[in-house]
């Protein structure tokens, strides 16, 4: 099978959404499958082998760090063309994904997608919340030319459906736990973030204002205002950073780590807190689980699909820093709840198994294809 991937960036470990991604096409590989990816962005150099086509892109004016490809799919068809694929996979609804969906309707090759990012959640963070209704049907008329779409969580795949979106198949991310793991823990790193062995609170997102910063910084606000027996670090870096970290005086910005040094950050902390409203997953929540942490999360969305409230972590109402600083008073009152969780936790983690996810995706692409080829047999 002749795979072609699309995704506006592929740098390694750029996010969530990369890892995954990676995570795909080196199975693809390891499984005999030949695999290319279209992107707007390169990977760092030396750090991967798959053969890569960079689109024409512009700078993408919110998000500096991302690229937009310029639209259509003339130019990259001719190196579709000598790729022959068998199936595209698209992994981002811009114009990208767009330009493939064309190019899979004009010369009958069968797409697949996965929704990774919620988009119709976002206009509502750059002051556009009329334009949600515009970007709904944006989002419809992409997922509804594709032959399925893949959602990693039951609450986002229900409310795809409920707003007109068919083809739905549930399609969970993994977790690489032998790089989230609680064996990781550092005595070194809690020296240097927790004076006196107080408990550590960890965020770790990209810094962009769609994973509800404004949330996390009252949150903290509201914690400190109660109370100073616990160290709050924040890993990641993004183009909020530079408003964002006066908001959260006292915190400790580690600023964007990947491999052992985010692996650190992750099983050396105790409590791991996600206010983000827009996540379809959630990678890092699963990853601090795995890492041994309880999670405390904004009750909406791919959170809902992964933590089971009160048992693996702590669901708070959404928007809601006063419940989510309440929830987490209460972790920090009782240490043996949060044992207890933080134990749930892991047995949740190890559902998100990768073999097992992995080995459905190549079954999904298997039956997109035997539906495709017997559609063309009936048209012949």
């Amino acid at each position: 099978m002749r795979i072609a991937y699309f995704n506006a960036n592929m740098r390694v470990g750029q996010d969530g959404v990369t890892r995954v991604m990676y995570k795909m096409m080196n199975e693809a590989r390891a499984r005999g499958n030949e695999v290319m990816a279209l992107t707007s962005t390169l990977p760092q150099p030396g750090l991967t082998d798959i053969p890569m086509f960079k689109v024409p892109s512009v700078v993408l004016p919110l998000q500096k760090a991302y690229r937009i490809a310029l639209p259509g799919y003339q130019l990259f068809a001719k190196r579709l063309h000598e790729f022959r694929p068998d199936v595209l996979h698209i992994n981002s609804p811009c114009t990208l994904g767009f330009g493939a969906v064309k190019y899979a309707a004009a010369f009958n090759v069968p797409v697949v997608a996965t929704y990774h990012t919620h988009f119709p959640t976002y206009p509502r963070y750059y002051g556009f919340t009329k334009l949600e209704g515009m970007v709904w049907r944006i989002t419809r008329h992409l997922y509804n030319n594709v032959d399925r779409t893949f959602v990693p969580t039951m609450p986002i795949l229900d409310e795809l459906s409920e707003n007109g979106i068919n083809r739905l198949s549930y399609l969970p991310n993994g977790v690489d736990r032998s790089l989230f793991h609680p064996r990781h823990r550092s005595s070194e790193w809690r020296d240097a973030a927790a004076a006196d062995g107080k408990p550590v609170i960890l965020f770790v997102s990209r810094l962009v204002w769609e994973k509800d910063l404004e949330d996390l910084a009252k949150t903290y606000a509201l914690l400190k205002q109660r109370r100073n027996d616990f160290e709050m670090v924040v890993v990641g870096d993004g183009y909020a950073r530079k408003d964002f970290e006066p908001m959260m005086p006292g915190a400790r910005f580690l600023g964007y780590q990947t491999g052992l040094p985010l692996s650190q950050s992750f099983a050396s902390a105790d409590i791991f807190l996600f206010p983000s409203t827009t996540e379809t997953f959630g990678l890092v929540t699963v990853e601090a689980m795995a890492s041994g942490l309880t999670p405390v999360a904004a009750g909406y969305g791919g959170a809902v699909g992964i933590i089971e409230d009160n048992k693996s972590g702590l669901l708070s109402k959404p928007h809601d820093p006063g419940d989510m600083a309440a929830k987490i008073e209460w972790l920090l009152n009782n240490a043996s709840e949060r044992r207890r969780m933080r134990i749930n936790a892991l047995r949740r983690a190890e559902h998100f198994d990768w073999k097992t996810i992995l080995e459905q995706l190549f079954e999904e692409y298997a039956d997109v294809l035997r539906r495709h080829h017997a559609g063309k047999r009936r048209a012949a």
